[in-house]
């Protein structure tokens, strides 16, 4: 078992040892900013929360909103850097049972990548980067962010409804 994150394992937790080396490398083209500092400040998902925060965008990658405009819908992808990685089992602060990591949307995961729907609300200039308004994000503030896209229609479609 891998040692044990500052915030311990609960009952029911297993952790596995990490690989030696890294298959891919992630550009950051920003950070996440949102009223939560601490893990369990965060909403256990993004649907129950309607606060505002923000995607900060770094000055090389500001040219990359060429095109988007508020009002919209937008994917963010970011990389919660503080989760543990180790972990396969969990065992939820709200659940009786522990589940496999891929049965659940928590941050705690081999590749801590999150994936949220957000509504832009505005962009805002923010020194030579830029600024998106957002509510719909869930994670810490100063969280890295990976990547920004716009929701297409084809991104509605009703579970279990093939193409």
């Amino acid at each position: 078992m891998a040692d044990a994150p500052p915030f311990g394992r609960r009952d029911g937790e297993i952790a596995v040892g990490l690989p030696a080396h890294v298959d891919a490398g992630v550009y950051f083209i920003g950070r996440c900013r949102t009223p939560w500092r601490r893990r369990e400040d965060c909403p256990k998902n993004a649907g129950l929360s309607d606060a505002e925060g923000a995607l900060e965008i770094d000055a090389p990658w500001a040219e990359g909103l060429a095109g988007l405009a508020a009002p919209a819908q937008i994917w963010a992808l970011y990389w919660m850097d503080r989760a543990p990685r180790d972990l396969v089992v969990q065992r939820p602060r709200h659940a009786t049972h522990s589940r496999g990591v891929f049965a659940l949307r928590s941050p705690a995961r081999p590749n801590p990548l999150a994936l949220s729907r957000l509504d832009l609300k505005r962009i805002e200039p923010l020194g030579a980067g830029a600024r998106l308004v957002v509510v719909g994000l869930d994670c810490l503030d100063g969280t890295p962010l990976i990547d920004v896209k716009p929701v297409s229609p084809g991104d509605a479609r009703e579970p279990g409804v093939s193409p």
